[in-house]
């Protein structure tokens, strides 16, 4: 696998920027000078197929390309073997192809994948999507969205032997884990120009009780100024226990499919 960098490369077939990341998903995305990010949640989680028929029909409505599409939040039913993840990233990444987003190892779409612990959908499955619209600069503030990341750096042959205190769910394990996975979310931010503060929604992943490592790893860090979503779901590697992913769109929206 290419290993992820902060080098950050204009897309502007689909109006955004994207900082470079793994064949799977960019690190994150930003709108470009005159567009703005727009986020569609689904009324019900979607399967992954109908997912992308109803994300075109979408793009084809308002008057934009598939190439717009700039985020994809994923629902799975559990955590993936790390053979199971990297064919499912190839099958995701093949309806990405056909619609001219990604061009080989190139993947400007950011994405975040996780596995709720209740109401898990059977098949992997889209909960939102993002995209660009045209939009006056001057109306709000800058939008993005960052990747989901867990505690285990992208790029390497394999997940088990880069996680940070693996199989380690205490207290010190966890702090750990949610502390790197901060400074990932910082990097990634800052690939694109941007701060905690600059968020508009900051989201934890995990189905472990995180609550008294909030205040000196989030808190502190300045990343909690709009408050914290917190959702009982795994990341989607066996034995990955903490993801997170922000965002700011400019504007978020529901849908209902069919």
């Amino acid at each position: 696998m290419t290993t992820p960098t902060t080098e950050t490369i204009a897309f502007p077939e689909g109006s955004y920027r994207y900082a470079n990341g793994v064949f799977q998903y960019s690190a994150g995305v930003a709108a470009l000078p005159g567009f703005a990010i727009e986020r569609v949640r689904f009324q019900q989680d979607v399967p992954l197929a109908d997912g992308f028929d109803a994300i075109a029909a979408h793009l084809s409505a308002i008057g934009r390309p598939l190439t717009a599409l700039c985020a994809c939040e994923l629902r799975s039913p559990a955590p993936f073997s790390e053979r199971g993840f990297h064919d499912f990233n190839r099958l995701y990444a093949g309806t990405l192809e056909r619609w001219q987003l990604v061009r080989g190892d190139r993947n400007p779409v950011a994405r975040t994948n996780v596995c709720p612990r209740v109401g898990a959908p059977a098949t992997p499955a889209f909960q939102a999507f993002s995209y660009t619209v045209p939009a006056d600069d001057d109306a709000g503030p800058p939008s993005f969205v960052i990747s989901g990341g867990g505690e285990a750096p992208d790029g390497h042959a394999s997940y088990r032997d880069v996680m940070i205190r693996l199989g380690d769910t205490s207290p010190d394990g966890l702090r750990a884990k949610l502390g790197y996975v901060m400074t990932e979310m910082e990097r990634r931010l800052a690939a694109l120009g941007f701060g905690w503060r600059d968020a508009a929604a900051v989201q934890a992943y995990t189905v472990h009780d995180i609550g008294a490592l909030v205040f000196d790893e989030i808190v502190q860090r300045g990343g909690l100024t709009t408050g914290l979503t917190w959702h009982l779901a795994r990341p989607p590697i066996v034995d990955m226990e903490v993801e997170m992913d922000l965002r700011c769109a400019r504007r978020e929206i529901a849908l209902s499919w069919p």
